[in-house]
């Protein structure tokens, strides 16, 4: 029985039960100890284990998600001049230097949470390498050899750290404001070890510049245009969920 106990407390905690409550679960129906499969057959049988479900609300917003970054890869982020220059030199937009791809990657993270921001950017990489030219500058498996691959494969984790941690505290500015913070960090994390990788393993598409000239491209850059996007995702999130009442 202990053995039985030991191994259904650990799909518990793979399952996110606490292992105690496994323990009481399984109490009622103890039976003398063995050695033998049909043993633990029994013991299980007791117990009904949980089958891990998607809520409908997660596949929305992983639908939502999905379509805000298909949506947000082809439209370049802009911000204006300062309103009170308007009067004088009129409203002026001014790009960013980049889109709003994470920006929806974040948003759907901070409104949808974990579940339906994973599952999001997991569907949106299988489009993208399988059917779609979704991705920036394409689609297809043969853009596993382009040094952007890596931050759309960080895309999975971002959202899911962003989405998890948006969730864990009342909705307030500044942790949501970390909440994007963090996944953006995850991004580039995936992406700069996915740029070092390809880079010394020399499977990148040629010319293949110097990692530094890749890493000051891909992630140096266009940082402060992603932290701009942060700060609307912050109060877009904040402003929505709070009229969502969730």
């Amino acid at each position: 029985m202990q053995r039985a106990q030991t191994i259904v407390g650990f799909y518990g905690c793979l399952t996110g039960f606490d292992r105690r409550t496994w323990h009481l679960a399984c109490e009622p129906y103890a039976l003398p100890y063995s050695n033998s499969i049909s043993h633990y057959a029994r013991v299980c049988a007791y117990v009904q284990f949980p089958v891990p479900m998607i809520a409908p609300t997660d596949l929305l917003w992983a639908l939502i998600g999905l379509i805000l970054t298909i949506g947000g890869t082809f439209l370049e982020a802009f911000i204006t001049n300062p309103p009170w220059a308007w009067a004088q030199s009129g409203l002026q937009p001014q790009s960013l230097g980049v889109t709003y791809q994470v920006g929806a990657v974040l948003l759907v993270g901070c409104l949808g949470g974990k579940n339906a921001a994973a599952i999001s950017q997991m569907a949106y990489l299988l489009l993208g390498l399988l059917w779609l030219n979704i991705f920036a500058e394409g689609g297809g498996l043969d853009y596993v050899h382009r040094p952007g691959f890596g931050y759309l494969l960080g895309f999975v984790p971002g959202a899911w750290i962003c989405g998890n941690l948006a969730f864990r505290v009342p909705v307030r500015l500044e942790s949501l404001a970390f909440s994007s913070l963090c996944g953006l960090l995850a991004i580039h994390t995936f992406g700069l070890g996915y740029l070092a990788i390809a880079h010394s393993a020399e499977w990148l598409n040629a010319p293949i510049p110097s990692f530094g000239e890749l890493a000051f491209t891909y992630s140096i850059s266009p940082m402060p245009g992603q932290l701009a996007i942060v700060c609307a995702v912050t109060v877009i999130s904040f402003v929505l969920r709070n009229l969502l009442f969730y």
